[in-house]
């Protein structure tokens, strides 16, 4: 041991060095704690027992808009929407006496925050107490969920439209079902219910040795009557697929639809542009999506004539059907006229095509609507 140095000497030195680190240790931990608070990625506000601000970090300065040497001070009210003050404030202080160290906000209702201008953003918020000197503080923890309320608040209207969808669907397809078997009841069973009695009339005659060239005629009848079914079925099997899709590739088939409509309609229908070599599903979409624009000019647009425009741009194919209609507003609405499950079909066509649609439409102007799929040459 050194000399004059006794274990009790010894020990008050060790306690007073020890003591002298105390504060330059709380003084490094308080300076590391400040780093995080300015540097942390969320909002962070501090109020006292009156809910004014004592710490308001550059997050929250970003966040709200608010310089943190004018918003210290103020009172939290200042950064809440006028309509959550007051139940904001007795939650604030319900939770001071509930002796909980922290809680997450929000869980019963959505929470909103309010910028200098007067904005108001969703946000997702937690908050803390602490004693500092006898006063009680609380620390809300806080960030801008906009983007996640914006994407669910989509995601819940893409379900709602294909919900509806998918009901529209399954009522179109009993509506062709009926369509379909009551022209096959009320067009080809009457015809070949006439063409059966005729054959049974028919034979009655040679049964009976009637004059032969009185027969002639008979079998010309029904020969017409033949030819009138098989036009039935075609048209019938036209209507479910055209024939020339096939056969002559999609721009023929889509000028045969537009003959088609302004033959029963009356709407001027024009077609051009150029041909392309797509596969067959291509084709049919697209074929689907003039098929389904065209019916709703028909329903809504109360126009004198209609353009229908194909294209190869960028290594797409580019289709455009415009009219002179009335146009749209482009307003939500379910009541607008052309909030139709029409739109969201075409919509659907091409999005499992990897395509894009865009409409071009105010009111008075008529309507345009561009579909664009990626161009792959068909097999």
């Amino acid at each position: 041991m050194a000399k004059g140095k006794t274990p009790h000497t010894i020990r008050m030195r060790r306690t007073r060095l020890a003591a002298g680190r105390q504060p330059r240790r709380l003084s490094q931990s308080q300076a590391r704690l400040a780093g995080i608070i300015r540097s942390s990625m969320e909002a962070i506000i501090s109020v006292d027992s009156a809910q004014r601000v004592v710490l308001f970090n550059p997050m929250a300065e970003t966040l709200f808009a608010w310089p943190a040497g004018q918003a210290i001070g103020r009172h939290l009210s200042d950064f809440i929407p006028e309509r959550f003050r007051a139940a904001h404030e007795t939650h604030v202080r319900r939770f001071g006496v509930t002796g909980i160290s922290d809680r997450q906000m929000g869980r019963q209702r959505a929470l909103y925050a309010m910028r200098r201008d007067g904005s108001e953003f969703p946000i997702e918020a937690s908050i803390s107490q602490t004693i500092d000197g006898g006063t009680k503080l609380y620390t809300v923890m806080l960030r801008d969920i906009t983007e996640r309320v914006r994407a669910d608040e989509a995601l819940r209207r893409s379900r709602e439209e294909l919900q509806q969808l998918s009901g529209s669907i399954l009522a179109t397809r009993e509506e062709e079902k009926r369509r379909i078997a009551r022209e096959l009841h009320d067009d080809l069973g009457q015809r070949l219910s006439a063409l059966r009695m005729d054959m049974a009339m028919l034979g009655a005659d040679i049964a009976e040795g009637r004059n032969t060239e009185g027969l002639f005629g008979d079998i010309a009848a029904m020969n017409d009557v033949i030819d009138d079914t098989v036009a039935s079925v075609r048209r019938i099997a036209s209507d479910l697929r055209p024939a020339l899709l096939d056969e002559l590739g999609m721009l023929t088939a889509i000028e045969w639809l537009a003959t088609d409509f302004a033959r029963r309609y009356g709407l001027p229908v024009t077609v051009d542009g150029v041909d392309a070599d797509v596969p067959e599903q291509t084709a049919i979409a697209m074929f689907r999506i003039v098929q389904e624009a065209l019916s709703n000019v028909v329903r809504h647009a109360k126009a004198t004539a209609v353009s229908v425009h194909l294209a190869q741009v960028d290594g797409q194919i580019e289709l455009r059907v415009q009219d002179n209609g009335g146009g749209w507003d482009k307003q939500p609405s379910s009541s607008g006229p052309r909030k139709s499950l029409g739109l969201l079909g075409i919509r659907e066509r091409a999005r499992l095509l990897g395509g894009s649609v865009t409409i071009d439409s105010m009111p008075g102007e008529g309507f345009c609507l561009t579909v664009r799929i990626p161009h792959a040459k068909g097999t």
